[in-house]
C-alpha cells in the first residue's frame, strides 16, 4: 500500500548531494534505478531529473520495517528515503557526479509502487522509438533525454535573460487568427459562434509582430508555438517552437548584430562554446554556387566547380542539352576515391536521381594519369583534359558532374556533397559553425502557379538599388532577407519590413495580387500602415533545431517532449482521432465519405 509524504519534505534532488553534506541528514525522493540485495545490506540506486545517488540501508541502522520495505523495492518505484550522507565505503564511481557519497537510510517510504516498464529506463536505448514514443513518459525519465529537455529550458531561459536585457518586451499574440496564403497549408478551426467559416492557427506571429511595431512597442520578443499542415517528412513537426522577434528603427546590421551577440549568449549559457564574432557572412548566390544550398555545411570543403565554360563546345549530349537550355554543368572532387567501386557510384547515381537528377556523370583519374569514365568517348582528349584541370583532379580523385537547370543541379550537388562529405569521413562533429546567407532572391518562380511568388513573404524589403527591377525583371530583385545557418541546418530566417504604402503595392503587383486581393487578405495591416509605420525588421529561430545541434541529437522528436511522429500523429495520446456526432453537428461540419479508387 502506498505512503504518503506526510512529515517529509525534500531537501535537495539525488544529483544535488555533495561531499559538503557528509555527516548531515537529508531527505531525497525519486525513482528506483536499481536495488541489489546483498543479504544483509541493500543496495539501491535512486534517480530523479539532477541524477543518480546511491542509498544503502542495513537494518541495524534503518530497523527492520525499513529494512523489509527496502527488500520490495523494484525499478520505477517512487520512494522517499531520510538518511545520512557519507563518503563511500566501497569502490568510488569516476562517472557519477555523486559516486563517492552515498546515503545511509534511516527511513524508507513508498510513495507509488510500478509494474514492469516495457523498456529499460536507461540511457543510450536501444529501444525501437515508436514503443519509446508510445510510453514517452516513461522514455522521458531516461536520463539522456531529461538532459536534452533540461537543456531545452536552460536555453529557452537565456533566451528570455538576454532579449529582456536589451531592450525587448514579451508579448503574447494570438492562436486563433485568419487564415493567409503565400505559405504552407494552415490548420484550420471551425468556429461554432460563426457557422461556416475558420479560424488558423498561426504559421508564424508575422503579421502581428509587424503591428506590435505600428502600436509602438520598439522591441518585440516571444517563444512562440506555430503550425504548419505540411507534407509528410521523417523529421518535420506539425506544430513546432519559434523564438521570434521585430525590431523598430533598424536595418539589416542592427539586426544581425544583436543576433550574434544573443547566439553568442545563448551558446555560452548553455553548453559553455565560445562563439568568435563577427560571423562569416555569404550572399545567396555565392552560397548556391560553391555549396549547392541556401544553408551550406562549411565544416569541410569539397566545393562546387562550374565548368559549363569548359564543356561549352563539346559533343556529350547531356552537357550540351543542358547549356541548350538554360541550365549549367557543375561538378564535385571527391579525393582520392577513383576506386570507388561501379556498385557505390550506381548508388550515388541513384541518391542523385532523389533529388531530381536525370544521371549522374564521372570520371576516376587513374593513378597512371588515364580516365576512366561514362562519358570520355564522347569527348575529345583535350576537352577531357581541360575538365579535369578545372576540377583541380588529381590521380585518384573522382568527379561527379550534374547538368541540367541550375535548380536541379544545385539540389542535386548540395545533397551529394554532404552524402560524400559524411561517407569520406570530412566532416569534423565537434565543431559549431554558424554563418549568415543573406542578399537571398526576392521571388521565386512557380511552374504550378504560373506566377513570381515570394521567397521570404510578401512583406519584405527589396534592397533599394534593386526597386527599379521590381517591374522589369522581378527574377533579378534581391531582399534585405538573411538567415543564419548552423553546420548545414537553417537556425533562423527574417528580413526587412516593407513599410512604404507604394513599395508595398508594387510587391502585391508583382506576386499577382489585385488591389482587392491584396486588401481580403492583408487589409487589417494595410490599413494599420496607414497612421505611421516605422522601418522594421525581424527574425525568428526554430528553437527545436537549435536545441538538437546543441545536444547533439539525432532529431528534433528528442528534444520535444511529446512530439509527433512523421504522419503527424502522437502515438502516446492516438491524436488525431474521430469525435463525436454531438460536437460536429454544433459545427455544422459533415464528414464526406473518402472517394473509392477505382481498382
Amino acid at each position: 500500500m502506498a505512503e504518503t509524504m506526510k512529515g517529509l519534505k525534500r531537501t535537495c534532488r539525488c544529483g544535488e548531494v555533495t561531499n559538503a553534506l557528509v555527516g548531515q541528514s537529508v531527505t531525497v525522493m525519486g525513482w528506483v534505478a536499481k536495488q541489489r540485495n546483498k543479504g544483509g545490506i541493500i543496495f539501491v540506486d535512486m534517480r530523479d531529473r539532477a541524477g543518480l545517488l546511491q542509498v544503502i540501508f542495513e537494518e541495524s541502522d534503518c530497523g527492520a520495517e525499513n529494512f523489509a520495505k527496502a527488500e520490495k523495492l523494484r525499478s520505477e518505484f517512487v520512494i522517499a528515503v531520510v538518511g545520512t550522507v557519507e563518503k563511500r565505503s566501497g569502490a568510488v564511481n569516476e562517472n557519477l557526479a555523486t559516486g563517492d557519497i552515498e546515503i545511509r537510510a534511516k527511513e524508507v517510504r513508498i510513495l507509488s509502487e510500478a509494474q514492469t516498464p516495457p523498456f529499460p529506463i536507461e540511457s543510450n536505448s536501444k529501444t525501437k522509438e515508436d514503443i519509446r514514443l508510445k510510453y514517452r513518459y516513461l522514455d522521458l525519465r531516461r536520463p539522456d533525454q531529461q538532459q536534452k529537455i533540461i537543456l531545452r529550458s536552460k536555453i529557452a531561459a537565456a533566451y528570455r535573460r538576454f532579449l529582456t536585457d536589451e531592450g525587448f518586451m514579451e508579448i503574447e499574440t494570438p492562436i486563433l487568427c485568419k487564415s493567409t496564403p503565400e505559405g504552407a497549408r494552415d490548420y484550420l478551426v471551425p468556429s461554432r459562434v460563426h457557422p461556416g467559416t475558420f479560424y488558423a492557427l498561426p504559421q508564424s506571429p508575422q503579421i502581428f509582430k509587424q503591428l506590435l511595431m505600428c502600436s509602438g512597442y520598439d522591441r518585440y520578443f516571444q517563444i512562440a508555438k506555430c503550425f504548419r499542415d505540411e507534407d509528410l517528412r521523417a523529421d518535420r513537426q506539425p506544430e513546432f517552437t519559434q523564438v521570434d522577434m521585430e525590431l523598430s528603427f533598424v536595418d539589416v546590421d542592427d539586426v544581425i548584430d544583436v543576433n550574434e551577440r544573443l547566439i553568442q549568449y545563448v551558446c555560452k549559457e548553455a553548453i559553455g562554446l565560445d562563439i568568435e564574432l563577427p560571423l562569416p557572412r555569404i550572399r545567396w548566390e555565392d552560397a548556391m554556387n560553391r555549396y549547392g544550398s541556401d544553408k551550406p555545411d562549411t565544416r569541410f570543403g569539397m566545393e562546387l566547380v562550374n565548368v559549363s565554360d569548359v564543356v561549352a563546345g563539346c559533343n556529350f549530349a547531356v552537357f550540351k542539352g543542358a547549356l541548350e537550355n538554360g541550365g549549367s554543368v557543375r561538378g564535385l572532387n571527391a579525393k582520392g576515391q577513383a576506386g570507388m567501386p561501379r556498385k557505390k557510384i550506381d548508388a550515388l547515381v541513384e541518391f542523385a536521381k532523389g533529388y531530381g537528377a536525370k544521371g549522374l556523370a564521372y570520371l576516376a583519374v587513374q593513378e597512371d594519369g588515364s580516365y576512366k569514365s561514362s562519358f570520355a568517348k564522347f569527348m575529345t582528349e583535350e576537352e577531357l583534359a581541360a575538365l579535369v584541370a578545372a576540377m583541380d583532379g588529381q590521380p585518384g580523385d573522382l568527379l561527379l558532374f550534374a547538368a541540367d537547370k541550375n535548380n536541379i543541379v544545385w539540389s542535386v550537388l548540395g545533397a551529394l556533397r554532404l552524402e560524400l562529405g559524411e561517407q569520406m569521413g570530412l566532416i569534423d562533429h565537434s565543431k559549431f559553425n554558424f554563418l549568415w546567407v543573406v542578399e537571398f532572391p526576392q521571388f521565386e518562380y512557380s511552374e504550378e502557379e504560373g506566377r513570381y511568388m515570394a521567397m521570404h513573404h510578401p512583406f519584405t524589403m527589396p534592397m533599394e538599388e534593386d526597386l527599379p527591377l521590381l517591374e522589369i525583371d522581378p527574377g533579378k530583385v534581391r531582399a534585405k532577407a538573411y538567415d543564419i545557418v548552423l553546420n548545414g541546418v537553417e537556425l533562423g530566417g527574417g528580413s526587412v519590413r516593407i513599410f512604404q504604402d507604394d513599395v508595398q503595392e508594387r510587391m502585391f503587383t508583382a506576386l499577382g495580387f489585385t488591389k482587392e486581393k491584396a486588401h481580403e487578405q492583408f487589409g487589417f495591416l494595410l490599413d494599420a500602415f496607414k497612421y505611421g509605420v516605422p522601418p522594421h525588421a525581424g527574425l525568428a529561430y526554430g528553437l527545436d533545431r537549435l536545441v538538437m545541434l546543441l545536444t547533439g541529437a539525432d532529431s528534433i522528436r528528442e528534444v520535444i517532449a511529446f512530439p509527433k511522429v512523421k504522419d503527424a500523429s502522437c502515438l502516446m495520446t492516438n491524436a488525431p482521432d474521430v469525435v463525436e456526432d454531438k460536437q460536429l453537428t454544433e459545427l455544422g461540419i459533415a464528414i464526406a465519405a473518402p472517394a473509392e479508387t477505382e481498382e
